[in-house]
């Protein structure tokens, strides 16, 4: 899955994987971000794997794209 960060004005970083909608993150340092949106991303696989919903096919578990 790829990972796309980026700093906001207010200093904060956003983090979030374009091939799951919605799941997305923020820290206080990019190391956090990351952390926070891998931790959700994989939640909501789980879930969707748990209710039989579709997945998108991924190659690799995680890359990040600066």
């Amino acid at each position: 899955m790829n990972i796309e960060i980026e700093r906001e004005e207010d200093g904060r970083w956003i983090a979030e994987v374009p091939d799951l909608p919605g799941v997305m993150a923020y820290g206080q340092s990019k190391k956090e971000a990351i952390s926070k949106v891998k931790a959700l991303a994989l939640r909501v696989l789980a879930d969707r794997l748990e209710h039989g919903e579709e997945t998108p096919e991924f190659h690799g578990v995680f890359g990040v794209s600066a």
